[in-house]
């Protein structure tokens, strides 16, 4: 029995119009109206859901991604969700630095922007040494996010000499933990 179907049932009974008995042509007549109400409900349901950002699933974060020059770098419906509000959110008349780092996260990459000097920002990845993995769709996404008047430069971690001294890391403790040079550049302590 449908969900409609047994609200109507249970509406018109009292009113001892319909014959509801099992197999009786008002049974029938209601099963037939509590299914199509069911598929329409059912139907009105899913519209809802992928209407509002907050809820939407398939449908309504792929029609939201089509809007915006580059889909965003983010592989859950939770992170896509978050990614167009923060999208949504930038003004042309308040973008100020918290905006553009709150958009860059938004948008589910790991970057904060500071400003460098008058002009000029600064891109950093603080828990990623080296270039992050797919760096080229993410630096499309920053860009489109940053005014194009601003001078943009990506800065990436690597191990430097002094970081060694600091950490006390010589060429013999280097050799014993076997690394490669890829993989001695990359063994930085993560930012705080």
């Amino acid at each position: 029995m449908s969900l409609y179907e047994e609200y109507l049932k249970n509406l018109l009974f009292p009113l001892g119009l319909y014959d509801l008995t099992p197999g009786g042509l008002g049974e029938s007549e209601l099963y037939a109206l509590g299914t199509a109400l069911d598929e329409a409900a059912e139907k009105l349901a899913y519209d809802e859901r992928e209407t509002i950002t907050a809820t939407a699933e398939g449908e309504g974060l792929d029609r939201r991604e089509a809007l915006f020059a580059r889909k965003p770098a983010a592989p859950t419906a939770a992170l896509r969700r978050e990614a167009i509000a923060a999208l949504t959110a930038i003004g042309g008349d308040g973008l100020t630095l918290s905006r553009i780092n709150s958009a860059i996260t938004g948008c589910g990459i790991r970057a904060k922007a500071e400003e460098a000097d008058a002009g000029h920002i600064r891109v950093h990845f603080p828990d990623v040494a080296g270039e992050p993995e797919e760096f080229a769709q993410i630096q499309a996404i920053i860009l489109d996010i940053l005014p194009c008047h601003l001078l943009t430069e990506f800065y990436f971690r690597y191990l430097t000499w002094e970081e060694c001294e600091t950490q006390k890391m010589f060429w013999a403790s280097v050799e014993t933990a076997g690394y490669n040079w890829d993989e001695f550049q990359l063994a930085v302590e993560p930012e705080e």
